[in-house]
């Protein structure tokens, strides 16, 4: 079922098979890059490069792995909020080629002003409510 690259780092983590949460088609894990405390990646266990290219079944894998995600980052660390997203292909961010959703906990003042969350991907067009 699942098919997994050799040099792929998340593949990697699939088969250490040290999951927070999984089901058939998905895996969650903890971030090996941070950019909070708990950050945490939901996987396909198959190894595909682009989301859209997942059939709807592993889509609603790795979506449905959110919620069990969450309870466990809600009972070891407590954050305020989350920012959930997928970088979708090299020109939205994408660096590893291996589907992943950022589950990133957020925390009251971890950031001066936390406005627009995802939006700040394109710095220049997320403080919308200023130009109103």
């Amino acid at each position: 079922m699942a098919t997994m690259e050799a040099a792929c780092p998340l593949c990697e983590r699939v088969g250490a098979g040290r999951f927070i949460c999984e089901n058939v088609f998905a895996v969650a894990f903890h971030d090996g890059y941070p950019v909070s405390p708990g950050h945490t990646l939901v996987v396909p266990r198959r190894h595909v490069a682009d989301f859209f290219s997942l059939t709807q079944e592993e889509q609603t894998a790795i979506w449905s792995l959110l919620p069990g995600a969450r309870r466990v980052l809600e009972d070891s660390h407590h954050p305020a909020a989350y920012n959930i997203g997928v970088n979708a292909g090299q020109a939205a961010g994408q660096t590893v080629a291996h589907v992943h959703i950022h589950l990133i906990p957020r925390y009251a003042g971890d950031v001066a002003d936390p406005r627009g969350g995802l939006r700040w991907v394109l710095p220049e067009r997320a403080d919308y409510w200023s130009s109103r």
